[in-house]
């Protein structure tokens, strides 16, 4: 008989970090069943760009403390 999802969030939400960390892993593979050949590509050209634009003074990185509750604001809307 399958458990109810609140009851096994609620043991797993119970694992040590480490465990909770594999157990995501192995949850977010199983999900990803299409293979996309160009992904690795893709995303090494997407970060080259963005560094770039970070080296280049293109974009203005912030702390993560000041840039949290701002996004939070803009998701709230």
């Amino acid at each position: 008989m399958p458990r109810d999802p609140a009851e096994l969030l609620k043991d797993v939400l119970s694992l040590p970090a480490k465990a909770r960390a594999a157990l995501i892993d192995s949850l977010l593979e199983s999900l990803d069943t299409e293979i996309d050949d160009d992904a690795e590509a893709s995303w090494r050209q997407e970060s080259h760009s963005r560094l770039q634009q970070i080296d280049s003074g293109a974009v203005k990185l912030r702390r993560w403390e000041d840039a949290r509750p701002q996004l939070w604001t803009r998701l709230e809307r």
